[in-house]
């Protein structure tokens, strides 16, 4: 099969199609046909190095959706032919966070595509109970959008940051995927939406999808706005993904007892506080990542129920794996970048 592969790490250059065997699935698992696969920053991460207990040579990829093309052992045959979007979360079972549905926390906590060989390419293989039944209606494209970003936003905004209807939310680097997908589950959970982007385009387009105030970071300052435009409360809840660059407006832009929740460092992962203005404010800064398996199907039946639709800002051919690569580190893109073979 064609996949699309890199030896080494290294800049997007290292990317490259090859021909590799095409995998088998063991006792438990599926094969899934690929039919999109979307980009995540986690695909720049794991190309330049980071983690450093990956495969290589690596297929990378955590989003996909499909259909099943072959079962393993233990699986019923009548699922082949399903169209499924692959839940990329890897867990031990075992452990007492699994145990408690907090399979988020697990120790041994691993990423289709990050730890393991991913989607892109024209075959993965997955376990048969991360790969959900979706439906006619919902695209490929739009399914593979979905897993890491919808799941991540999900579970910041409404296990971590506890959000209530009424509430005020400042999603950060709205522009990107897991910020979309914040911006458009505040607002089906009853939030009021701030958001920060750059370029009058992107201004227009979160607003188009809810948000109640857009600010161009290359315009303002976005940080002195919300107080502004909150009558000088500032927001309960800011969704932070970009580090260093915009710590300290993250943390100006607080109401009192507000919640800065945090699931990146785009930017740089150092960042300074002043503790008195934390405990002044009785400010939480929260930390998350991914979700839980409960987590993922709550939010996947948002998306089959109408509730959240997947924004998708450009695809390509797998063929140019290298140049999605390229326009995803370049910034600027509105939505997920999505891969088809």
């Amino acid at each position: 099969m064609r996949a699309a592969i890199f030896h080494e790490n290294g800049g997007p250059e290292v990317v490259r199609i090859e021909e590799v065997a095409r995998p088998r699935p063991g006792p438990g698992e599926v094969l899934v046909e690929v039919r999109a696969a979307a980009l995540n920053h986690l695909d720049l991460w794991v190309r330049r190095g980071i983690p450093i207990d990956t495969t290589m040579p690596h297929i990378g990829g955590s989003d996909v959706a499909g259909v099943i093309a072959e079962v393993g052992a233990g699986v019923d045959h009548g699922r082949v032919g399903e169209r499924v979007v692959v839940n990329p979360s890897l867990w031990c079972g075992r452990c007492r966070e699994c145990a408690r549905g907090e399979e988020s926390m697990c120790a041994e906590y691993r990423i289709l595509g990050e730890h393991t060989d991913g989607g892109f390419a024209e075959f993965v293989a997955a376990a048969a109970d991360r790969a959900y039944a979706i439906p006619d209606e919902l695209s490929f494209e739009e399914a593979a959008a979905l897993p890491i970003s919808y799941q991540t936003a999900w579970r910041a905004l409404l296990a971590r940051a506890r959000l209530r209807p009424t509430e005020d939310v400042l999603v950060i680097g709205a522009s990107g995927g897991t910020a979309i997908a914040a911006v458009q589950i505040a607002r089906l959970a009853g939030a009021r939406v701030f958001a920060v982007t750059s370029g009058a385009e992107n201004v227009r387009r979160l607003r188009e999808i809810g948000a109640a105030f857009v600010y161009d970071r290359d315009v303002e300052d976005w940080s002195k706005a919300v107080f502004r435009d909150t009558g000088r409360r500032g927001v309960d809840v800011v969704v932070e993904n970009v580090g260093a660059a915009t710590w300290a407006g993250s943390v100006r832009a607080l109401a009192r007892g507000g919640r800065l929740v945090t699931y990146g460092a785009t930017a740089g992962p150092r960042v300074e506080i002043d503790v008195r203005v934390l405990f002044w404010k009785q400010l939480e800064i929260i930390g998350t990542t991914m979700a839980s398996r409960s987590e993922f199907e709550e939010m996947l039946r948002a998306v089959v129920t109408g509730g959240l639709r997947p924004v998708v800002d450009s695809v390509m051919p797998l063929d140019q794996a290298r140049e999605a690569h390229e326009r995803l580190e370049a910034g600027g893109q509105f939505g997920k970048i999505v891969l088809v073979p």
